[in-house]
């Protein structure tokens, strides 16, 4: 599965605008998201859709981000690992 493209994150710019603006993430390039020196966040494209890969502990958990049901459900996710 490959690294989500520019045009593939496009479509997710509300997306996006949500993550960052939350507080201790940044966006290193974009898609990519860092929370201190670790690698927190990113997207991956293939033909079953859209997917973010977010580090719940030591490992990364994959979520899919094709409608806002499950946009909002990473949201959460992000919000959950991040009071950890």
């Amino acid at each position: 599965m490959k690294h989500a493209s520019a045009a593939a994150l496009h479509g997710l710019s509300e997306l996006l605008e949500q993550i960052r603006v939350k507080e201790g993430i940044r966006e290193k390039s974009l898609g990519v998201f860092y929370r201190g020196p670790k690698a927190f966040l990113h997207f991956h494209e293939d033909p079953a859709g859209l997917f973010a890969d977010l580090r719940v502990g030591a490992e990364f958990e994959r979520f899919p981000v094709n409608t806002k049901k499950e946009r909002k459900a990473l949201l959460t996710a992000i919000d959950r690992t991040r009071a950890i």
